[in-house]
């Protein structure tokens, strides 16, 4: 299995022997401690998981005590191997029916093998590294697949909460629903009743006092007020019993069709797995822009996940997926490593071995009310909402509808037919009409452009009569390059003609056209020089000596010109909504990145970012001048100081270039001569040049190959250098101290159009090829937005 584990490390308990290709070069070694706000969050999440745990392990049929031993292998186990460091796993409510269903048909040892074959299972998928491919099924499947299953389990724990016992499905539960309403047990229905109170009335506590007492789980509250109500009173009522450790049962050869036992692999697989990967990424979007917090690895953590469902399983406990509550919790805590999930995973063994006493006073009502509760918050109105908003409201309610009648399988197959039919139908069916206002001739596209729809849109079209205005919506968001030929040819035949078209989108935003009407096929980045939309026109009298004057009305005044005309016509309307929103709210960049001021080096570009992204300070040659030492420029320190203390970045990058002029001058310089501006601005590079020159010292190099030159190596070696000048200036020492900052270095080739990230091996600075499949994670390392 140690083949299959990535390397990168994602959380700083392991940034001591693995660096994430972004980070500077290693910091000097620190003794191992846990983070205060680590050791808080984990009591705060154990208090949530052990009743649960145990209500889980109630729900399901399961011994009380395989919801503690899930509960403890998923904070030590997944939250030790596991890629997604803050999530916290354990026994999950999205698992209850699931597992309910095999113990009823297979027995509890017989579930307990399947569980660690599901686990070797996610091992494999693993290893195949087919983590994303999950993040492919539908939201909506998945909404639909825990509100199923949220259903299930209320019905089923009605019965228990009302002091009867439930049936193995769904309509028998309903069925008998009216007959266990006739028999009501009050000590069961005033313990359960007391629990969903406390619950619901919990988190709502006015004034300073309830801020306080928020902070501890409503569930605990709730099952330990519900516990010491029966103590107190003397209520006769089933509670929960925990055997000798001696007599837990283990895993046993289950028996039964082999399609039957692979079909339940294939479930427990399935609804593990994609439960953890969404929580995963759940948790990365709570966790954003927090310091020392990395980006799920998803491959890590199925392997995670696999690796505690084999031990879970051996060990006598439930499958263990990602839990969302836990967390979420966890998060909310103020969680900055995998310590606080493993420690979590600590205090349950303690409870599991100190506190049995206790928890045998817990009445069973109380924690079917908690796990009844759990139950219809899976139901959720804000998944109901966004895809009844996105037009899904059907997969999900057949995906709902097919997990509470026929099982979690059959539902989530029934979904993917109907989320495969429903994006086919919609693929193929488009509705195109034509009308005239005022003149101005409308045609309207609702859905998607395919050659299916060609015809229909070219009679539309060929409605607008000729020399008119058009305006053509477009409400959809794919056009095939049949449509788009069709389009474009009418659009420039109806120009050409003397009319006008204008493309809008749904909202009547104009877009781009698909070309302009001269056929130019200039793109926002295409240079100047090879732009020929439009004629420049005559120079102006007295630029006739073909001189770059670089006044409004010689060639660069043209280009100039040209240029901001294109961009009030083609680029403006696409983008001033977004920066209306920017001059209303002010800038609040992620990220300062500071380069070289070479015309080559196109940050926009090569990071993908867009305005308010970065805060960008480019000088010559990405110097930072140390403290104390710009002999009266201010101007970088005091970027660097408004950056950290002001905007609140929470990253800054130093990016050097290939081909660097400044790196040429500062090599090439003779000792003495005229003190010009540029030489007492390169001076501040002279450290770069040293330790460029240090033969005892391991040069910076490009994985893969050693730098081409003397200059590429001073370019890499003045990256390292100028982070560590970087962490002389006193607000930016401050943000690291804090670890509100993060400090990232970059090299660009120019020629080669590739970036590469700054990491450390073997004491060596090593900047690491980006692949164009890593580019998209990369830049979101880059520039995590708030």
């Amino acid at each position: 299995m140690s083949a299959c584990v990535p390397t990168r490390a994602e959380d700083p308990t392991r940034a001591k022997r693995a660096h994430p290709p972004h980070s500077p070069p290693p910091a000097p070694r620190r003794p191992f401690r846990i983070a205060s706000a680590d050791l808080s969050a984990s009591l705060a999440v154990f208090l949530i998981a052990l009743p649960l745990s145990l209500g889980i392990a109630l729900a399901t049929g399961a011994p009380l005590q395989a919801g503690l031993v899930a509960a403890a292998v998923g904070g030590l186990v997944a939250g030790r191997l596991g890629g997604s460091p803050l999530q916290v796993s354990g026994p999950a409510a999205g698992l209850t029916v699931v597992t309910a269903d095999l113990i009823q048909q297979y027995g509890w040892r017989a579930t307990c093998a399947i569980t660690i074959v599901a686990g070797l299972s996610q091992l494999g998928l693993g290893c195949l590294r087919v983590a994303r491919t999950a993040l492919a099924v539908s939201p909506a499947i998945v909404h639909g697949m825990l509100a199923g299953i949220g259903i299930t389990i209320a019905v089923a724990q009605l019965h228990i909460v009302l002091g009867g016992t439930p049936q193995s499905a769904v309509l028998d539960n309903l069925r008998s629903l009216p007959a266990q309403l006739a028999q009501l047990r009050p000590a069961a229905l005033s313990m359960s009743a007391l629990t969903l109170a406390v619950l619901l009335a919990w988190p709502r506590l006015p004034g300073r006092a309830g801020q306080a007492l928020r902070r501890i789980p409503a569930a605990l509250v709730a099952v330990t007020m519900a516990t010491a109500a029966a103590s107190f009173a003397g209520l006769s009522l089933p509670k929960v019993d925990l055997p000798s450790w001696s007599s837990h049962a283990l895993a046993g050869m289950p028996e039964g069709t082999a399609l039957g036992l692979v079909a339940a692999v294939l479930t427990i697989t399935l609804v593990c797995s994609v439960q953890s990967l969404l929580g995963a990424v759940a948790v990365d979007k709570l966790a954003a822009g927090r310091p020392g917090v990395f980006r799920s690895d998803l491959d890590r953590e199925l392997l995670g996940q696999g690796a505690a469902n084999v031990v879970s399983g051996a060990l006598g406990g439930l499958p263990i997926a990602g839990v969302a509550v836990r967390s979420s919790a966890n998060v909310q805590s103020g969680a900055v490593s995998r310590n606080s999930t493993m420690l979590h995973g600590v205090w349950v063994v303690v409870a599991t071995l100190l506190m049995v006493p206790v928890l045998e006073l817990i009445p069973l009502a109380a924690l079917a009310a908690l796990v009844m509760a759990v139950g219809i918050q899976m139901v959720s109105l804000h998944h109901i909402r966004t895809v009844t908003r996105h037009r899904e409201v059907l997969v999900y309610a057949v995906t709902t509808l097919g997990v509470v009648l026929l099982g979690v399988l059959e539902g989530v197959t029934l979904g993917v037919a109907v989320a495969v039919g429903v994006s086919l139908h919609r693929l193929a069916r488009t509705r195109i009409t034509h009308d005239e206002q005022e003149g101005v001739h409308y045609v309207h596209v609702r859905g998607q452009l395919t050659f299916l729809a060609v015809p229909r849109l070219s009679r539309a079209l060929h409605l607008v009569p000729h020399g008119t205005e058009a305006v053509v919506e477009l409400d959809g968001s794919f056009m095939d390059h049949a449509a788009f030929e069709t389009l474009q040819d009418w659009q420039n035949t109806h120009t050409a003609q003397g009319g006008s078209v204008e493309l809008t989108g749904r909202a009547g935003t104009r877009i781009a056209e698909p070309a302009e009407v001269s056929g130019c096929r200039c793109r926002p980045w295409t240079p100047w020089r090879n732009h020929h939309c439009e004629d420049p026109g005559p120079l102006a009298p007295g630029d006739q000596s073909g001189e770059d004057t670089g006044a409004s009305g010689g060639p660069s005044g043209h280009q100039l010109a040209r240029g901001i005309s294109a961009f009030q016509r083609n680029t403006a309307p696409l983008v001033r909504g977004e920066l209306a929103r920017l001059a209303r709210e002010g800038q609040r960049p992620a990220q300062l990145f500071l380069t070289c001021a070479d015309s080559r080096l196109v940050t926009s570009m090569i990071t993908s970012s867009g305005p308010g992204d970065l805060f960008v300070v480019r000088n010559v040659g990405n110097l930072v001048p140390l403290p104390g030492e710009e002999s009266g420029d201010d101007s970088v320190a005091a970027a660097i100081e408004y950056a950290v203390d002001v905007l609140k970045v929470r990253s800054i990058t130093v990016c050097g270039h290939s081909g660097c002029g400044a790196m040429q001058a500062l090599l090439n310089t003779e000792p003495g001569g005229t003190r010009t501006p540029l030489k007492r601005w390169l001076r501040h590079g002279l450290p770069s040049l040293e330790r460029a020159s240090d033969m005892g010292r391991p040069g910076a190099r490009l994985a893969g190959r050693a730098p081409a030159d003397a200059v590429e190596q001073l370019c890499l070696t003045n990256v390292v250098q100028q982070l560590e000048h970087l962490r002389a200036h006193d607000s930016v020492a401050q943000a690291l101290k804090e670890r509100a900052l993060e400090l990232h270095g970059m090299y660009f080739h120019v020629g080669e159009a590739q970036a590469y990230l700054l990491t450390g091996t073997d004491g060596a600075e090593v900047f690491d090829h980006v692949g164009a499949s890593e580019n998209a994670s990369v830049v979101e390392d880059l520039h995590r937005s708030a």
